[in-house]
């Protein structure tokens, strides 16, 4: 058995123990199992929402961008080094703090409380769960391709063994498993992206040595504007690529439960700082090792394969089996996320909602359960019949999301006037106009990246449906009450959690706390 694959099973083996650690501990409860009894501090909330939302994308699609586009692929860079931050800022805080005085424990619930309507989690949960979807799929794909890599074994076989692993410790222990293997997760990222990066530089003789080749083998590498300076004043595509992974995953679901499962507002603040230090060290490295593919690994067949390729060959064997890890790691982390998600959708925002409003707390957490298992076998048959590139799926996937729940996650906790007729308006428009752009080809045919598109009709219905309707649709005084107050830092007044709900008595701010 090799080093490398050596390594790899002892990486598996610690990410199933802190299942079984997170079981023992944190799983009695709906609280507890979804949100991890809201106990995070900033370190674990930073890097477990940076690592969930990076996700195999950036060992695959990242990559394959860089090895066919050169620097035009560094717009989605830029868009994504500031994501974190500006997702803990705009939302981070008073998303923790508004959550708490409605008493959500999930992200969907969370919009239902505050747009109050049963219709709200009928169409924001579908298309939650739909999106999630391709995008566990992404994941598990790129799991797949890069377990085959080091252990020789087959794709299909490959994918079947790096699912199991994940959907074992998400299974056992719940989202502080997920949490805090996405932390460690997280840490190995950086350490195996830092190492690739440092070692491929070495090998074409530094970056600017690398740059003067790539222009022998083609100039437009260089520029910013494609292969074929095919994006030169194409602004609707490149403002696509610079908002699709900086404000987009603003309307990730499974990313924003971080801001909920916070131990307190304030913690956003500093986790703003380590998301960032996170996503310098990180991001950068992806695309520029798939650019440094071009010359050390030329004319692949498969460009989603660049950075493993290359770690392959200017790594030294026992290295490998630590950047696989990293990239198993980054798969890992959002696949798991995005599990526990979709069955928390299934168990608290579906079935507890509309079936089961009087079933205990150890069956919503096995419906949840069940929901994850079932997922992960749907998505491994689909991912044997070899649907489209991750970079395709994950973009589609984060085109809908933010499209779809960008201005409800926004507005909920910015604008009171923002009402559950603009909510659920923007939600179905954006979503049908992202769709709509992909499979007609906007990108191609007028110029506007589907998630331009998305976003923009999304955040007009919001605004004009919610102004139309303030008199018919009021919004609620206590949801009025509670957005004015997520403005304060300072702690919940005891009388705004008077209505919470009744199993999340461990919310209760202590006066001492600052926010």
């Amino acid at each position: 058995m090799s080093i490398d694959l050596i390594l790899l099973i002892i990486y598996f083996v610690g990410m199933l123990g802190i299942g079984v650690w997170a079981m023992r501990r944190s799983t009695k409860s709906s609280e507890g199992f979804l949100l991890a009894d809201r106990s995070l501090g900033p370190a674990v909330t930073a890097l477990r929402l940076q690592s969930s939302s990076m996700s195999g994308y950036m060992f695959l699609g990242a990559g394959s961008l860089a090895y066919t586009q050169g620097y035009y692929s560094m717009w989605y860079a830029l868009g994504d080094v500031g994501g974190g931050v500006l997702n803990l800022s705009i939302i981070g805080r008073r998303m923790r703090k508004l959550s708490q005085m409605l008493g959500s424990i999930t992200s969907i619930g969370y919009l239902e409380n505050r747009y109050p309507s049963r219709w709200t989690r009928l169409v924001a949960a579908p298309i939650a769960l739909f999106c999630m979807f391709f995008y566990v799929l992404a994941q598990f794909l790129a799991g797949g391709q890069g377990l085959a890599m080091v252990t020789g074994l087959s794709v299909n076989v490959a994918l079947i063994v790096a699912v199991g692993i994940i959907v074992g410790y998400t299974f056992l222990g719940g989202y502080l498993a997920v949490a805090y293997t996405d932390f460690f997760q997280a840490i190995i990222m950086v350490i195996g992206m830092l190492w690739i990066l440092i070692a491929s530089l070495q090998y074409v003789g530094g970056l600017t040595q690398a740059n003067q080749t790539l222009a022998t083998v083609n100039e437009n590498l260089l520029t910013m504007w494609g292969s074929e300076g095919q994006y030169f004043g194409q602004w609707g595509i490149i403002i696509g690529a610079l908002l699709v992974f900086s404000i987009g995953y603003i309307g990730w679901p499974h990313v924003n439960v971080s801001h909920m499962a916070m131990r307190r507002p304030s913690v956003a603040r500093q986790a703003g700082l380590y998301a960032t230090i996170f996503n310098l060290l990180f991001i950068p490295g992806a695309y520029i090792v798939g650019m440094m593919g071009i010359l050390i690994v030329p004319g692949l067949d498969n460009p989603e394969l660049a950075i493993f390729e290359v770690a392959d060959t200017v790594l030294p064997t026992f290295a490998v089996g630590i950047v696989m890890a990293a990239i198993m790691g980054a798969i890992m982390s959002t696949a798991d996320a995005l599990l526990l998600q979709a069955g928390t959708i299934a168990s608290q925002d579906l079935w507890a909602r509309f079936f089961g409003r009087s079933m205990s707390e150890r069956t919503s957490v096995n419906v949840s359960r069940l929901t994850i298992l079932l997922l992960a076998v749907i998505a491994v048959v689909l991912a044997i019949a070899e649907p489209p590139g991750v970079f395709d799926i994950v973009v589609f996937a984060t085109s809908v999301l933010g499209s779809a729940f960008v201005p409800a996650y926004i507005c909920a906790v910015w604008w009171k006037k923002a009402n559950t007729v603009g909510a659920i308006s923007s939600m179905i428009v954006g979503t049908l106009a992202s769709v709509i752009s992909e499979l007609s080809g906007s990108s191609d045919g007028i110029g506007f990246d589907p998630m331009v598109i998305g976003i923009t009709c999304s955040t007009i219905t919001m605004i004009v449906a919610s102004l139309l309707t303030q008199r018919s649709n009021p919004v609620p005084e206590h949801v009025r009450q509670a957005v004015e107050e997520t403005a304060r830092v300072a702690p919940v007044p005891a009388r705004m959690v008077a209505g919470e709900d009744t199993t999340l008595a461990t919310q209760r701010p202590r006066e001492k706390e600052e926010e």
